[in-house]
């Protein structure tokens, strides 16, 4: 059995105000060869699919367009769908009844039986071959939400996070129920949520366990699942052992992404054991940095524009987008404008400006400068808010409770 493992699609994304659509086209349109060329059996979306919770008629064509057309050039084709920390968990299972026809599963919640066990029939995928005999089966576990965890007592002779535990309880629960109908068949486990241990990309990912934990150790995969595929993480990599991959986000969402493999896994289950590779995609757009290393001054900006030889006929929606990091050369007031002016004259997106202020002396205090909401993690704020209110730090319940709240729930 071949499975092309992907996730964080992000559609509906900007940049800096600037449309990603031309890049999702793209990588959508490559999907259908990727299926065919590799011959695979499966695909796996392993959440945030949509860039927020909310995505526009635009955004949901898009995304029905790609799987029309998955079916259409491979029919026998199984796509299993999650949803992410970024999607409309409800929305994205809407159409249940007609991604079945198609051969879509779309998970997007936790689903359970009256008297409380996972829903086995809505959560376990049986991933059949060419002949129709049943060769694996795929567990497709969402983000998890503070209402689907299960509630850990607490207790003075189990330590560490009851949500880290609560979580771990639930895979272990989906687990033994999924080896219970699979039987020896292997088993892939889905995931979205991050793994202590793994790379995050700054500025592009929310930390999201709720509770105020937002990492769970790769050991809560238990060694014997064939694969376990997971998103959230834009950074193709795998953590804990080989088996247990992110494949991370199809092309660049940030500045630190810029160097990274976008890409998907191509996993490979077999008698002997299970084989995963990561596949690269090209870029139909450039993401760079500017300059490369370091910083400029706004002096610098011009002759650092020239030398990246644009293509003055470029269409608008395939123009490079550009990272300028700039330092200032005396005050900083107005320094952001004053740079994305200057590139607004040339035929490149501005992604974004950074200024990098020198380093103080050791010792040196410095001004306490305002921070943006859009920079501020809501958890952060809320620590903060609770601690100054009350003289305490907030314990795991009071962070559940905030994070309840938060998403709606």
């Amino acid at each position: 059995m071949k499975i092309l493992h992907t996730a964080d699609w992000h559609i509906g994304q900007t940049l800096n105000g600037w449309s990603r659509e031309s890049e999702h086209r793209a990588f959508l349109g490559k999907l259908p060869e990727l299926v065919q060329s590799q011959q695979a059996d499966a695909l796996i979306v392993a959440g945030d699919v949509f860039d927020g919770v909310n995505p526009s008629a635009e955004s949901m064509r898009l995304l029905y367009d790609a799987l029309a057309v998955l079916h259409a050039s491979r029919p026998r084709l199984q796509t299993v769908l999650i949803a992410g920390n970024h999607d409309p968990a409800g929305r994205l299972e809407a159409p249940y009844a007609l991604f079945e026809a198609i051969g879509v599963r779309v998970v997007g919640v936790i689903h359970r039986e009256k008297e409380g066990p996972l829903d086995m029939a809505r959560h376990l995928v049986p991933l059949r071959d060419a002949t129709g005999e049943v060769q694996a089966h795929v567990l497709a576990i969402p983000y998890l939400r503070a209402g689907d965890l299960p509630i850990i007592a607490q207790d003075s002779e189990e330590s560490g996070s009851p949500v880290v535990k609560a979580t771990r309880r639930l895979y272990v629960e989906a687990i033994n129920a999924a080896r219970r109908r699979s039987g020896n068949k292997p088993l892939v486990v889905t995931g979205h949520l991050h793994c202590s241990g793994a790379i995050e990309s700054e500025g592009a990912e929310r930390r999201i366990l709720v509770g105020g934990e937002h990492a769970v150790p790769p050991d809560i995969f238990a060694n014997d699942i064939a694969y376990v595929a997971l998103g959230h993480l834009h950074k193709p990599q795998s953590v804990g052992r080989e088996t247990v991959r992110y494949s991370g986000s199809p092309f660049p969402m940030s500045a630190t992404e810029i160097p990274y493999d976008h890409g998907v896994n191509l996993v490979d289950l077999q008698p002997t054991g299970t084989r995963s590779e990561h596949v690269p995609l090209g870029r139909v757009v450039q993401c760079l940095r500017m300059p490369a290393a370091g910083s400029l001054t706004v002096e610098e900006v011009p002759d650092a524009i020239a030398a990246l030889r644009l293509d003055a006929e470029c269409p608008t929606h395939l123009r490079p987008f550009v990272h300028v990091v700039v330092r200032p050369d005396g005050s900083a007031a107005g320094l952001a404008g004053e740079v994305d002016r200057a590139l607004h004259e040339h035929p490149i997106r501005c992604a974004g400006v950074k200024i990098e202020r020198p380093s103080r002396p050791e010792g040196e205090v410095g001004p306490i400068l305002a921070k943006s909401l859009v920079e501020c993690d809501p958890s952060e704020l809320f620590e903060a808010a609770f601690t100054t209110l009350h003289g305490f730090v907030p314990n795991p319940q009071h962070r559940v409770a905030f994070e309840s709240i938060r998403s709606g729930e």
